[in-house]
């Protein structure tokens, strides 16, 4: 008999999306059925998931494995749903909320956090994607525990240490090209490929470009990723200052123009203050760009050491200084490309096959 898992994604933003279906692509021996809800109304959704599916007849239903993204509820379903409870269960945090910058306005957002630490406790397996996700996580539920006035239990930390590992979202291995290719030092072409919104930095970028034109930099860039109806200011600074530069502008519609766009580029630049994995970074390394990135997130898992800009993010003038500096210093003389193999969906799908089967073993 075919063995069921059922996939869960409360907030299923492109990049949950992504991975769910990459998930089910890479494992097609089992039988899925998935529920998801649309990524809006985060504070609502984050907390409401539970109550949106309470007439799910597919949680009612006998599974032999519960994979939950990390905006789900998972200790609140389980309560609710007996069948889900007595299920072997796997929380993926594609992010944390203890380590997600906020703006002003979000300060002071504790239920998120709890739902992450509630949710990972009552899995039997947390996977994340990145290390530096993980220690995130746990750095911040180890400082949230010790705010607690009392009645903080013994073990907790250990627990979830226990029940912790990192297995990336996987990097399609068509994405990888076969031959290095040559960087055009006189006049590159950068591209920055991220979501439109502030925890990416678009201010520093702004900076960075700045310093780029102080120096009389020949350059194009390319400025894509998904917009929201309200975005930073920083976005229209760049293009009312540097239109002239720029190649690509917004969000690129069909996917084959973004692999072009991949293939095309020279340099591939983040400036982000938040990012758990890096999947558009990562992308743009299997295609054939030279990383620039600041020395902070996950970034140091994979960008090479010569391919980070120190890190101050309490100083963004500082910071896009240090960027055109080591962009300067690339540009000079181009450091060997090192794909980021371990990434390609062929090296992690045996990864998690094994952890699916070892899951499934303790129903």
């Amino acid at each position: 008999m075919t063995q069921r898992i059922l996939l869960l994604s409360a907030y299923d933003a492109a990049s949950h999306q992504r991975w769910r279906e990459q998930l089910v692509t890479m494992l097609p021996d089992y039988h899925w059925q998935t529920l998801a809800l649309p990524p809006r109304f985060f504070q609502w959704r984050i907390r409401g998931n539970p109550v949106s599916w309470l007439d799910q007849p597919g949680l009612d239903e006998s599974w032999d494995l519960v994979i939950a993204t990390s905006m789900v509820d998972l200790a609140t379903l389980r309560g609710l749903h007996p069948r889900i409870a007595n299920t072997p269960c796997l929380l993926y945090m594609h992010e944390n909320q203890f380590a997600f910058p906020v703006s002003d306005q979000q300060r002071g957002r504790v239920e998120p956090q709890m739902v992450n630490l509630y949710s990972a406790l009552a899995a039997d397996a947390v996977v994340f994607n990145s290390a530096w996700n993980r220690d995130s996580f746990l750095q911040g539920v180890e400082d949230f525990l010790n705010k607690m006035p009392d009645a903080v239990p013994y073990g907790v930390m250990e627990t979830l240490r226990e029940r912790s590992s990192v297995l990336p979202v996987p990097i399609e291995d068509r994405l990888f090209i076969e031959q290095p290719r040559s960087v055009n030092r006189e006049r590159p072409h950068l591209l920055w490929n991220h979501r439109w919104e502030y925890d990416k930095g678009p201010d520093r970028l702004f900076g960075l470009l700045e310093q780029l034109e102080q120096r009389k930099l020949g350059y194009r860039i390319s400025v894509v990723g998904e917009g929201f109806r309200s975005r930073p200011q920083a976005f229209d600074r760049i293009y009312q200052q540097f239109a002239r530069r720029i190649e690509h502008w917004g969000f690129l519609e069909h996917r084959q123009d973004y692999d072009q766009l991949l293939r095309s580029a020279d340099i591939v630049v983040s400036t982000a203050l938040h990012d758990f994995q890096g999947l558009a970074m990562l992308e743009a390394m299997a295609s054939g760009c030279l990383p620039l990135a600041p020395d902070r997130l996950a970034y140091r898992e994979y960008v090479p050491a010569d391919c980070r800009y120190r890190s101050l993010e309490s100083d963004p003038g500082g910071e896009a200084l240090a960027a055109a500096e080591r962009l300067a210093l690339l540009l000079k003389q181009p450091p060997e490309l090192n794909p980021p193999q371990a990434w390609r969906a062929s090296e992690l799908a045996p990864k998690y096959q094994a952890l699916v089967q070892q899951l499934m073993a303790r129903a």
